[in-house]
């Protein structure tokens, strides 16, 4: 459904406060004893966990420092559960036990009773306080999954009476989780929500009716979340990865045990691993487009592997908005979509139309990508359209992001239509023009970008101009103001200036590509990376002015160099 203006956004108030109040509904003012009960007796299976193991965060813990989130707490001794911690991503990696993984780097004995102490500090201070982090859906979901995954290590050479602690700590969040399910919010929490309560059937005695029912669930939030062209409806290609992190151990539970596999499973499993190649640049990183952070490239390689779909890999995903052009190394990517939902656009960015390319191993032209540790105002900054490598016009995003506390940072106006069109031509050339109303309501302005890529690879052609609503260029004037059309340098990727009008990409084995723009002059300027391994970096970027009502329209070639890397 869509409005504009006034009426788009007072919809939007409605139906969140709709929202707050069922989810207030399915809870109400239930205390802890409603969601007590018998807790079963034993584990029956304990699902794989894919993520990688890292024997550093082992030690750390084992000394009493929780390096998560990109910060380190030190206990000094006391409870990670008693003191305060250093920001709310934080608390959420903590309470979520994900880092539980870790421990399986360390002696078994030594392992065990650490997980156990650390078990029964959480039990005895969150286990039946249903408020604060702790208790959102989302990190419920994680929780269980963790808790399910690395019960051998939790329970090895366990007692009686911890082993009965453990099983009525899960029983009861996996009953309070099954309640408040349905009013999860929309996305990946849901999904993860209906991953958890499947896994939980099958790893604990349960009724038939009840493992059915959870597999259902499960197949609704597939069908609607994982669309036909493979990619999850948030847009983000990293959301793919998180969810076949846990949706392939999943699905074996399901046949190790002799079950059948929910309809929907493998089917969605099945589109998913070309949506996700799709994604990946030559040098196997993953895009960052729609909140992307950095992707550890041992987490793709490992759930690529299961990747059995013999899926040729596409031109472009229709379903997501998203197109590929490839020609010998090169591979250029471009976001042609908008979002899909506003309750699925809170980690959704400004960038439409924006491009990523890389050539052999090395990425050239990036997005800024979402950080994946960073405080809120930087998270926001990430997502402007000026993070992104793509035309910004007049300082101002295409797409508005809300300030509103109450509806959350969604996408609440700007782009609402992207129109894509493929141009092969008769040389090998592949071509592409995507075109936007992101601008036309604050300037009434269309903006279309065109690129064209060789059929050898080595050479990128690009033409950005604004039009006005009946597809023509503006007639001029100085209050049309001003474009900026960035391409943010990835930080591995060095810069020199050859003129005015050209500059060269050198990358660290000496390959090198020059963007050169006669229109205006190509601009070396400061820059910064979101999404690099260890955080904010700086980096650079090349800037394309165009003062739109003398020059609505600027080419631009990029154009691989032969040649040894120019001195410093």
């Amino acid at each position: 459904m869509r409005f504009s203006g006034r009426r788009r956004l007072v919809y939007l108030y409605l139906r969140e406060g709709w929202r707050r109040f069922s989810q207030r509904l399915a809870v109400g003012h239930l205390s802890a004893v409603r969601f007590a009960g018998s807790a079963p007796d034993r584990l029956i299976v304990a699902p794989t966990d894919l993520r990688s193991v890292d024997g550093f965060v082992a030690d750390e813990i084992a000394a009493g420092r929780f390096p998560l989130a990109g910060r380190t707490l030190d206990c000094e001794g006391q409870s990670p559960f008693s003191v305060d911690l250093p920001s709310e991503e934080f608390a959420v990696r903590l309470q979520a036990f994900g880092w539980l993984r870790h421990l399986r780097a360390m002696e078994k004995n030594q392992a065990s009773r650490l997980a156990r102490m650390i078990l029964d500090d959480w039990i005895a201070t969150h286990g039946s306080v249903l408020s604060g982090i702790a208790w959102r859906p989302d990190v419920i979901a994680q929780r269980v999954i963790a808790w399910l995954c690395h019960s051998p290590v939790v329970l090895r050479d366990a007692d009686y009476a911890f082993y009965r602690r453990f099983m009525r700590a899960l029983a009861f969040q996996v009953r309070y989780l099954r309640r408040i399910a349905d009013s999860t919010p929309d996305g990946e929490d849901r999904l993860r929500a209906r991953i958890a309560l499947a896994m939980a059937t099958l790893a604990m005695p349960a009724p038939a009716g009840r493992i059915r029912r959870a597999a259902r669930n499960l197949d609704l939030e597939l069908d609607r979340q994982i669309l036909p062209d493979g990619g999850h409806a948030s847009r983000s290609p990293r959301a793919a990865l998180e969810l076949l992190l846990d949706l392939l151990p999943l699905r074996q539970t399901y046949v190790n045990l002799g079950h059948d596999v929910p309809q929907r499973l493998t089917p969605a499993i099945d589109r998913m691993f070309p949506a996700l190649r799709f994604f990946r640049h030559q040098g196997g990183e993953l895009a960052l487009f729609n909140g992307a952070a950095y992707t550890p490239a041992h987490e793709l390689v490992s759930v690529l592997r299961y990747d059995e779909s013999g899926t040729a890999l596409s031109r472009r995903l229709p379903s997501l908005g998203y197109e590929r052009l490839a020609a010998g190394e090169t591979v250029v990517l471009v976001d042609a979509g908008t979002a899909l939902s506003v309750d699925l656009s809170t980690r959704a960015s400004a960038g439409s139309l924006s491009m990523e390319m890389s050539s052999g191993r090395h990425r050239f032209i990036v997005n800024s990508g979402m950080p994946r540790f960073a405080g809120e105002a930087i998270r926001q900054l990430s997502r402007a359209t000026a993070a992104h490598s793509v035309a910004t016009l007049n300082d101002t995003s295409s797409s508005r992001i809300s300030t509103s506390s109450f509806l959350g940072r969604i996408l609440c106006g700007g782009v609402s239509r992207v129109d894509a069109t493929r141009n092969e031509r008769q040389d090998g050339s592949d071509g592409l023009t995507v075109r936007h109303d992101g601008y036309r309501e604050a300037f009434g302005l269309f903006y279309e970008r065109d690129l064209l890529l060789n059929a050898r690879g080595n050479e990128i052609r690009g033409r950005e101009r604004f039009l006005t609503p009946d597809g023509k260029l503006p007639a001029g004037g100085a209050g049309m103001g001003t474009a900026v059309v960035r391409f943010h340098v990835h930080p591995a990727i060095q810069l020199h200036q050859a003129n005015e009008h050209e500059a060269l990409l050198v990358a660290p084995d000496g390959e090198s590509w020059s963007l050169t723009c006669l229109d205006v002059p190509v601009v070396d300027e400061e820059d910064v990376f979101f999404a690099d391994p260890s955080g904010v970096r700086a980096s650079r970027q090349l800037t394309l002015t165009m003062p739109v009502g003398e020059l609505p329209e600027i080419q631009w070639l990029m154009m691989r160099r032969n040649g040894p890397a120019p001195a410093n």
